[in-house]
């Protein structure tokens, strides 16, 4: 469905973050990439980018990190410009600072946005299953923590993300996780006769948070890879033999 707040654009909203401005973005259709390593011209992926944080935010200024799965976080004070090269290599941003709009390119893995309304201090973060199995999400909210939000009262939503049907991983990918989350976060359905291993990212990343003190999370539950019409996936770009893929955007800012 169509947002009223930006017509060209297909957003979704969490109602765990009201009333603090933020989206979830879709492809439109395939319409809109919001990645600078996707397909597409980078002005008019650049041009695009700022559209949509104008759809969440009116004059505030898109800031989003060059990510690379890794578990660090940035905490943002002056704004940088929004190019292909020369970003902040990280997986998550944190501001206090009011026209800041902090963003996410995602597609497959999870974005996590946060806030605490109270405080004024919000967060983005990209986690796949390295990144929250190296923490990045514990680190984001350590971020915010020392900006002065506190744990019982941030909340955080978990946007489009492959659901756990069509997530099938080997022994090897299980390996990388303890036994209590191997219980809780993979399931081995079968298919022509043999055991197919599934994991769970939103359910890990809503535990993960849980473990960390957040007492107000919310999945969307909204899988992009079973979703063409709507999202982006690199799993099922991949599996067509595709050369590239897109990726969606989310975002939260401070109006």
């Amino acid at each position: 469905m169509a947002d009223p707040a930006g017509p060209a654009f297909d957003i979704e909203r969490a109602g765990v973050l009201r009333p603090v401005p933020h989206g979830f973005f879709g492809s439109a259709g395939g319409e809109h990439q919001f990645g600078f390593g996707g397909p597409g011209e980078e002005g008019a992926v650049r041009t695009l980018r700022a559209a949509a944080a104008q759809a969440i935010a009116a004059n505030s200024t898109l800031l989003a990190p060059h990510q690379v799965h890794s578990p660090d976080v940035v905490a943002v004070g002056d704004a940088w410009p929004d190019e292909a090269e020369g970003r902040p290599v990280a997986d998550a941003l944190v501001t206090d600072r009011p026209g800041m709009a902090l963003a996410i390119v995602t597609a497959d893995c999870a974005p996590v946005l946060f806030a605490d309304h109270k405080a004024g201090v919000i967060g983005a973060a990209h986690a796949g299953w390295r990144g929250a199995h190296g923490g990045v999400l514990e680190n984001t909210l350590a971020a915010m923590v020392d900006m002065g939000g506190r744990l019982d009262r941030i909340a955080a939503a978990i946007g489009p993300t492959i659901a756990r049907p069509s997530y099938e991983v080997d022994a090897a990918f299980r390996e990388n996780f303890e036994p209590r989350d191997d219980i809780h976060f993979f399931d081995a359905p079968e298919r022509d006769g043999k055991a197919r291993w599934h994991f769970d990212l939103p359910g890990y990343i809503l535990a993960r948070l849980s473990r960390a003190g957040v007492a107000r999370a919310e999945d969307l539950g909204l899988d992009t890879y079973s979703r063409p019409q709507r999202y982006h996936s690199y799993r099922r770009a991949s599996q067509a033999g595709k050369a590239n893929y897109g990726r969606q955007i989310s975002i939260v800012a401070l109006p």
